[in-house]
């Protein structure tokens, strides 16, 4: 059924860009329990002594942003998505460009203030960070297939199959078309593939949904991208 999809490789050495939740100022912890400036020394303290020592914090660390690659893998964050039907692996995605991954986070975001809030009429705002991973991996080419199903918005049945089929089979990943952007988004299903984060941006969006209209911010105060969400689905 998909043997005609798996007919070109890659060889793939190259960076690729992961958009997932964060924020532009460092919080602190423990500033609601605290009495007073010493207690707070003392809850620093005591939590760097219990930390679990890793080699890799960005990678490993879950308050270090481990979810930058190893969220997507652990079994209880498994769902369905594009190339997983959430039952038995999880896939990690990323892009080869900046602006795909803000247009394919920013349709799941929209479509989650849509599902929680569909009467909000104010704007607001989602803080994102961004980071580059590298990848070194043997990944199945998609770039110039014609298969439309590749890039349905909505019915995912066709994609899941097909993930199914490449992880059953220990393939690493694959290279394919964005559903809502011009680029190219990456779909990695060993975590052994990725290595070196790095961060590259920190970006805000600033949603209205009666307004439809989303704008993106790398700069504070600064417009970079808008767009209307409703062109995403």
């Amino acid at each position: 059924m998909f043997e005609a999809l798996v007919r070109e490789v890659v060889d793939f050495r190259g960076e690729l860009l992961r958009n997932i939740k964060g924020i532009r100022v460092s919080q602190d912890l423990f500033d609601d329990i605290a009495r007073d400036a010493a207690d707070r020394e003392v809850a620093i303290a005591a939590e760097s002594a219990t930390r679990i020592p890793s080699p890799a914090p960005l990678i490993t660390r879950p308050f270090d942003y481990g979810s930058v690659v190893t969220y997507p893998f652990l079994p209880q964050n498994w769902q369905a998505t594009r190339y997983s039907d959430g039952l038995e692996y999880g896939v990690w995605y990323g892009a080869l460009d900046l602006e795909t991954t803000v247009y394919e986070t920013l349709y799941h975001w929209h479509r989650f203030v849509m599902d929680s809030f569909p009467e909000l009429e104010r704007e607001i705002v989602g803080e994102r960070r961004v980071f580059q991973a590298r990848c070194e991996a043997i990944l199945i080419d998609l770039r110039r297939s014609a298969e439309a199903r590749l890039v349905e918005r909505k019915d995912y049945a066709f994609t899941q199959q097909f993930g199914r089929h490449l992880w059953q089979r220990a393939q690493t990943g694959l290279l394919a078309p964005a559903a809502r952007a011009a680029g190219t988004v990456a779909a990695i299903l060993r975590p052994e593939a990725l290595s070196a984060v790095r961060d590259v941006c920190f970006l805000t969006y600033h949603l209205n949904l009666k307004a439809d209209r989303a704008r993106i911010e790398r700069t504070q105060g600064e417009t970079w991208l808008q767009c209307r969400p409703s062109t995403l689905y």
